[in-house]
């Protein structure tokens, strides 16, 4: 074996670096938290249903984790999940608008920006509609809408409450007004629900914005939000220029909603699933519901 030789089987058997050995450990081990910085070993943070221990910061989790979090095993059956959109306006920017959804679409395993199914949680029977923010910002385009829609109306015949964890950037400007048509008909669906007497109860989780704050995710019996969740129509910046002032630090979280009166209550991922299964059972009664109104008096009119 020549001098040469040795130097090199010595540097291929030589220990990695220090940084490299720590990077290598920690690739998928360790979760940084974005707010504290403290590193949590990922399997303990998924445990905790991905919020930190250390600061309670609330990652943001994808739909399929959320439905696995709210939803018991073996329960859960998806709705309409082959409807796929379409490209109305053949709106092309830096790249086309069918080529994103199919970049999308294989990046998330997902057809479009909502999940939506019927299941039980903690036996109680519901239809969940669970939104996405990896796919296109959460953004509610017409098969959002349209899924929705169908769970809204699906729940009203089964006489099943809805629930819907709400995440999205806004309507989706790549289908124009197919995407605004979506506010009305998810809105129109739930009011056919209230006329019914059943519960919906929005979860506004972080971020939800735009045209879905101005439509279903405000509409709620019982508005639901996580904590610090950014709640809002338009973006602070366009809000702040057009009034020529500066807004709270706070402004737009759900704590200041809170405070507003647009939200009921802020509730911690991990007791979400106990909290809403309790809301169900209150509002589910055994009996046929009475209304509390009076039936109205006939006063004889004493106009000739």
């Amino acid at each position: 074996m020549s001098l040469f030789d040795w130097f090199a089987n010595r540097k291929k058997d030589a220990p990695l670096p220090a940084t490299q050995q720590e990077r290598e450990i920690a690739d998928g081990l360790w979760s940084k938290c974005p707010a504290c910085g403290v590193m949590t070993y990922t399997k303990d943070l998924r445990a905790n249903q991905m919020v930190c221990p250390e600061c309670h910061h609330h990652n943001r989790v994808t739909s399929d984790e959320r439905i696995r979090q709210l939803i018991d095993p073996g329960t859960w059956t998806t709705l309409d999940e082959q409807l796929v959109s379409c490209d109305p306006l053949q709106f092309k920017d830096r790249k086309p608008y069918q080529d994103r959804l199919k970049e999308y679409q294989a990046k998330t395993g997902l057809k479009d920006a909502v999940q939506t199914g019927l299941g039980k949680i903690e036996g109680e029977l519901v239809a969940l509609g669970v939104m996405d923010f990896r796919f296109m910002g959460g953004s509610m385009g017409s098969v959002v809408g349209e899924k929705i829609t169908r769970l809204i109306e699906r729940a009203t015949g089964d006489n099943r409450p809805v629930i819907i964890i709400c995440a999205s950037g806004g309507a989706r400007m790549q289908e124009g007004m197919l995407s605004l048509v979506q506010m009305a008909k998810t809105s129109a669906a739930l009011e056919r629900h209230r006329e019914s007497r059943l519960l919906y109860i929005p979860v506004l989780t972080h971020p939800t914005t735009g045209g879905v704050t101005a439509s279903f995710a405000m509409l709620g019996d019982i508005i639901l939000a996580e904590p610090k969740a950014t709640i809002g129509f338009a973006g602070r910046r366009v809000i702040e220029q057009t009034l020529r002032e500066k807004l709270p630090d706070d402004f737009q979280t759900a704590e200041y909603l809170l405070q507003a009166g647009f939200v009921d209550a802020i509730i911690p991922r991990t007791q979400l699933k106990s909290t809403l299964a309790r809301l169900i059972r209150l509002h589910t009664s055994p009996k046929p519901h009475h209304s509390l109104v009076p039936p109205t008096l006939s006063i004889p009119s004493i106009v000739q």
